[in-house]
């Protein structure tokens, strides 16, 4: 599946797995590898009887409680191929951090309520320092920073701008292990600015111990920033976000906050479909 992109493989693919109860830990941890994609899942019977399946999500580096293209690609994928909703419209995964809702515009709109964040707060200022300079950005660059935990454990930096965003050159032998790194930075249209017209603001996503240095477009990265940024104002209720710029993609993630709940969706596509021998 392709997520968040605008055209034919333009987004972040995920790889699916359905009918996937059969498979031990260690079969999804080898596919996982094997696809070296930022996130390949398998789809399970649930078991929470509130949830229309389960899913299980891994980087070729391990095991994720929760991720956002791949809620979105799975949801489609499972849909795509004969699944059927308790509730039509809306589909509802299980996944490591819980129930997570999915709604569905059209044949290929998807849509996921942002979950709660498990830990925020700002991080500590050797921590800050430590990812500032990985990133080359200098102090004046970060105008806030704050935990977005929502399953992957982001720290997340608003940046001033959009373009300061994409000049970010990662030094990846600096970050921790278990650094899971997001960028925001706004795109000032009314100041002449050269970012895209369609998108408000830039996004890009660094967490190398997973095995992808930088990820093209992230749902649960956007996620944890909405909740942040809306928290606090500094983003109004419905935008849209750029990711994958410095990777050649051109991924579109859109927010609403519609009073209940913070929306993160996107276009989803099937590029391939087939069988897998595990």
């Amino acid at each position: 599946m392709d997520v968040f992109g605008t055209g034919v493989a333009t987004g972040n693919p995920v790889a699916v797995v359905l009918d996937a109860d059969g498979l031990t830990d260690d079969d999804m941890a080898r596919f996982a590898r094997w696809t070296n994609l930022s996130e390949t899942t398998f789809v399970c019977a649930p078991v929470d009887a509130a949830a229309d399946y389960r899913l299980r999500i891994f980087t070729p580096g391990g095991e994720l409680p929760f991720a956002g293209h791949p809620t979105l690609g799975s949801a489609h994928a499972w849909l795509s191929t004969g699944g059927r909703p308790a509730d039509e419209g809306r589909i509802v995964q299980e996944c490591g951090i819980g129930n997570v809702a999915v709604t569905v515009d059209g044949d290929d709109r998807f849509a996921f309520v942002a979950p709660n964040l498990l830990r925020t707060g700002e991080p500590d200022a050797q921590t800050l320092e430590r990812v500032r300079a990985a990133c080359g950005l200098r102090r004046s660059d970060v105008v806030a920073a704050q935990w977005v935990d929502n399953g992957p454990p982001w720290l997340g930096l608003l940046l001033t701008d959009g373009q300061r965003v994409l000049d970010v050159t990662p030094d990846l032998a600096a970050f921790a292990p278990d650094d899971f790194v997001g960028l925001i930075g706004p795109w000032r249209a009314a100041e002449g600015s050269p970012g895209p017209g369609d998108a408000d603001y830039e996004v890009r996503a660094f967490a190398p111990g997973t095995g992808v240095p930088e990820d093209p477009v992230t749902g649960s990265l956007n996620a944890g920033l909405a909740v942040w940024l809306r928290g606090t104002g500094a983003v109004p209720e419905r935008y849209v976000a750029a990711q994958g710029t410095a990777l050649g993609r051109t991924g579109r993630v859109q927010i609403v906050d519609d009073g209940a709940h913070i929306w993160v969706g996107g276009r989803t596509r099937t590029v391939i479909s087939g069988t897998v021998d595990l």
